[in-house]
């Protein structure tokens, strides 16, 4: 009785151990599911939104203009960013708020990606801490899945212009 109650348990376990190992490959090479917070991405993507970040587009170095990306923030390791992608490495992007009267434009260093929130007036982004390093990128955002009224593809940038 207690040799069958072991067996029981160590092929539980196994299988277990197992699905783990599956559940944390998709996660980390397939996609995950985010739950967004904060405002800098209004309207496109408003608090407590759940959306799915692919990764395969970032770890084929796929990543477009006018993509929505999960990324690592350059001030705090342990915190995701969703951001929209304006320039890629070589790109001369406007650095400036909205709001200011001097315009002023640096370039998208090798390796780099610069990175604004649709809410320009809410979001702390590239302009504030400038280019971010490819190697944050976590995922990109390909769609929209919680509240139900707004499944599916997102919406274009509100700032279209500011995509050069």
């Amino acid at each position: 009785m207690f040799r069958g109650f072991f067996v029981k348990t160590i092929g539980f376990v196994g299988y277990t151990i197992q699905y783990g190992c599956i559940a944390h490959c998709a996660f980390e090479y397939i996609g995950e599911f985010v739950s967004c917070s904060g405002p800098s991405m209004e309207p496109t993507i408003t608090n407590h939104d759940v959306v799915f970040s692919e990764r395969v587009s970032r770890n084929l170095c796929r990543i477009q203009k006018g993509d929505i990306v999960i990324a690592k923030s350059p001030f705090d390791p342990k915190m995701n960013i969703c951001k929209r992608v304006i320039g890629l490495e070589g790109d001369k992007v406007c650095n400036s708020g909205p709001s200011d009267v001097f315009k002023t434009h640096t370039y998208v260093p090798r390796g780099h990606v610069w990175l604004e929130g649709d809410n320009l007036r809410n979001s702390t982004d590239s302009r504030s801490y400038g280019p971010v390093p490819y190697a944050l990128i976590r995922g990109r955002v390909c769609l929209k899945l919680w509240p139900p009224q707004s499944f599916g593809v997102l919406a274009e940038s509100p700032n279209d212009g500011r995509i050069l």
